[in-house]
């Protein structure tokens, strides 16, 4: 049966960035806005566009990101006519190995991507937080004969080098690419969400992975060689909310920006469509006589005897009497106990911070906390 488009979602980085939090677990299934993980935006926007087959392509710490995707399910992505698959790094006659790039982690699934007969094949990241409906992008990708659409934003000059960055022609066609360049030419930054004609993309997959020299990367590898062979490749401008939540300081951005209203509203205002998760609380969030909260995000199953303000705080969350958590964000199942001050940080999840212990961080450098004090 013919598939008009298929996602690949790449979910195997090991996120060393994120410190403590990603020790154990994948980068997508870190926690994030008090009730979902990183994984779930991404997820959600593949079934909002009626994407029906979704594949989530996972390799570090892969364990926990399986358990939580599970079928599917949350999604709705587990139906007659829809399907969720868990693709790791298999074991051959050839032998095993880890992926050696995003390409490679598309190559190496080859076999499950022909035998979804796709048209055309939609690669995502699993660590960022947006919400979008990938149709329009489509759209664009079929009405411009594109052989790639790449998503991207615009950014400041100054964090241009951080990103790959493209110039494109008043038709929106790529004129030139440069992967996180030093002295940027353009503010157009990719998001790292492309659209491919299959067949397009598995003869340039095949080609890369015969190269001894290629890194098997898209930003590296895949794309510049596609433009310097004048395949057809076109910008879809993206407008709205975007986030890579790779590092603690973005991380903890990206938590602080839900306490906006006008960017929490473009990911979860009217008219956008809904995030999907896990509800696991068994109970309401509690706030004691002597409890206080200001300006902050209390999810079900916290609760809170001391004072937050501008807080985040996920289900299981305790916050003792006296304690006091400001800019924070406070992710399941952590206690904050007697005394405790704690500002600017990332408290991890199920760490105990100690009675009349302070953590204190700055806007500039959050701390990230994943200690069991007593």
């Amino acid at each position: 049966m013919k598939n008009e488009l298929i996602a690949l979602i790449l979910a195997g980085g090991k996120g060393t960035r994120l410190q403590a939090l990603t020790r154990k677990v994948a980068k997508p299934a870190v926690s994030f806005g008090g009730k979902y993980r990183i994984i779930d935006f991404v997820l959600s926007n593949c079934a909002n566009s009626h994407i029906n087959h979704v594949a989530v392509i996972t390799q570090f710490e892969n364990g926990s990101l399986n358990n939580y995707v599970g079928s599917g399910k949350k999604w709705g992505l587990n139906g007659v006519n829809t399907s969720t698959a868990l693709l790791s790094p298999r074991q051959t006659d050839e032998g095993s190995d880890w992926y050696k790039g995003t390409a490679d982690a598309i190559y190496a699934n080859i076999d499950y991507i022909d035998s979804m007969n796709p048209e055309y094949v939609l690669i995502l990241s699993g660590d960022h937080i947006y919400s979008t409906n990938y149709q329009a992008m489509l759209s664009l990708h079929k009405k411009a004969d594109a052989d790639c659409t790449i998503s991207v934003i615009d950014v400041p000059l100054e964090e241009a080098s951080r990103f790959g960055i493209l110039e494109a022609d008043e038709e929106g066609r790529v004129t030139a690419f440069k992967e996180k360049p030093k002295q940027p030419k353009s503010t157009l930054a990719s998001m790292g969400v492309y659209i491919f004609t299959w067949k397009v993309l598995r003869a340039n997959l095949i080609r890369d992975a015969k190269d001894e020299k290629s890194g098997h990367d898209f930003g590296h590898d895949i794309i510049p060689y596609m433009l310097e062979h004048k395949k057809r490749i076109f910008v879809h401008r993206f407008k709205g909310y975007w986030k890579d939540v790779g590092t603690v300081n973005s991380l903890h951005q990206a938590n602080m920006d839900l306490l906006n209203p006008s960017l929490s509203k473009e990911l979860f205002g009217s008219g956008v469509a809904p995030v999907y998760s896990e509800d696991t609380a068994a109970m309401p969030q509690y706030i004691g006589k002597n409890g206080s909260v200001a300006d902050s995000l209390i999810n079900q199953g916290a609760v809170i005897m001391g004072s937050v303000r501008r807080c985040v705080v996920s289900q299981g969350v305790i916050v003792d009497e006296g304690a006091v958590i400001d800019n924070s964000v406070l992710m399941p199942g952590c206690h904050i106990r007697k005394g405790a001050k704690v500002s600017y940080a990332i408290v991890g999840p199920d760490a105990i911070v100690a009675k009349d212990e302070t953590i204190k961080g700055t806007a500039d450098a959050v701390v990230l906390y994943s200690g069991r004090g007593k």
